[in-house]
């Protein structure tokens, strides 16, 4: 009896998360009776009117709605007059302020999401503001050279504004991982082209709290495959900086051969490398790979080698692959990914090669076929 009383708590608990839930948005606007207003849903780029409702002559008006999850909301009156919201389930909104002032001057209460949108956007209006103000007094005196000492100091200030509230933004986001309101945070943006934050380790810590409790959320998934976005581009940054920092443009790998004798890239300086990238289990290396034998007789007396790293983790397919594949060139692999070697040549598809000259330069890359043979052929010609 007991074990059934259970199993229908559980089903019912499981059948209450997946239902949508009512909610309410309402308020009171001075100013604004018989004015419309709208209820429109957030999306990734634009968003979606719900329903709208004229407001009555003591400036009252409500929607109701359902979610099954917490929301973005925009409340509108007009293209340029609305505040955005982020409703839960269950949540009673209730708005008040003027129609003249809506975006400055509205309150909210019920909704611990729409609270906290308010004070992110009140904070960076205030910041943008004040950073306006300073652009503006710099502009005017930049020409004047009695105000040097003026506009360093104008420049510190400025710079200050753009830091607090930049480091403001990286705590809130500490301070609620779960929430999306988060996500609106981390899109805030000085201008086009400029984030308020910029810090992967922030947006790495709310991409994956808020993916573990939303990954159906439309604004979760976006800045989920953004952050991965935004984690490629570090590796890429990495890799440029390994190039640069290094007497050769490319880390070095130590790997061991089929045969279990550890090889040295760096010891080929002094000869044309293809490094080359791929898989005994992948169909798009093992038909590259009888090109690549083709390429290797014919250039290895002149100076050329292949230097083949292998990301498999299955010694027998690997072996076989190289005996049937003909494969004389030399073929390490450590049979566990070869995930250090991969992740410093930021490889992301299979198969993938680097084209090096004598001094370990990468001179090319990805090339494959006739780009292969005609650089090769260019080289020793």
């Amino acid at each position: 009896m007991k074990k059934a009383c259970y199993f229908s708590i559980v089903l019912l608990v499981i059948a209450s998360c997946g239902r949508k839930t009512n909610f309410t948005i309402s308020g009171q606007l001075d100013g604004a009776q018989g004015k419309t207003i709208y209820l429109s849903r957030l999306l990734i780029n634009n968003d979606l009117i719900l329903d709208s409702i004229k407001i009555d002559h003591e400036g009252r008006f409500r929607f109701k709605g359902n979610a099954t999850s917490p929301t973005f909301y925009l409340l509108k009156l007009s293209r340029n007059s609305f505040v955005t919201l982020l409703a839960d389930s269950t949540e009673n909104v209730f708005i008040t302020g003027s129609y003249k002032n809506f975006i400055r001057d509205y309150k909210v209460k019920g909704s611990r999401g729409s609270e906290n949108l308010r004070e992110l956007n009140n904070r960076f209006f205030t910041a943008k503001t004040q950073l306006d103000s300073l652009r503006k007094l710099y502009n005017s005196e930049k020409n004047n050279s009695i105000y040097a000492s003026k506009r360093e100091e104008l420049n510190s200030r400025y710079n200050t504004i753009i830091t607090d509230h930049s480091n403001y933004i990286t705590s809130f986001v500490k301070r609620n991982p779960f929430s999306l309101a988060s996500v609106y945070a981390l899109y805030q943006k000085w201008d086009e082209n400029s984030f308020v934050i910029n810090d992967l380790q922030t947006m790495k810590t709310a991409a994956s709290a808020l993916y573990s409790v939303y990954p159906k959320n439309e604004q979760v998934i976006a800045l989920y495959n953004n952050t991965l976005q935004f984690i490629k581009k570090e590796r890429d940054k990495r890799l440029t900086n390994v190039i640069k920092n290094n007497a050769v443009n490319s880390p070095n790998i130590v790997l061991p051969d089929a045969d279990g004798h550890v090889r040295d890239l760096w010891s080929l300086h002094g000869k044309y490398v293809l490094l080359h990238f791929w898989s005994a289990k992948d169909r798009a290396s093992r038909i590259v790979n009888p090109v690549l034998s083709e390429v290797y007789h014919k250039f290895k007396s002149r100076g050329f080698e292949i230097f083949m790293v292998s990301v498999d983790n299955d010694r027998a397919a690997w072996m076989e692959a190289i005996a049937n594949d003909n494969l004389s060139c030399i073929n390490v692999g450590d049979m566990k990914g070869s995930y250090q070697a991969a992740s410093n040549y930021n490889i992301q598809e299979l198969p993938f090669n680097y084209l090096m000259d004598k001094e370990g330069v990468i001179i090319g890359r990805n090339l494959k076929g006739p780009a292969l043979n005609q650089a090769l052929s260019q080289i020793f010609k």
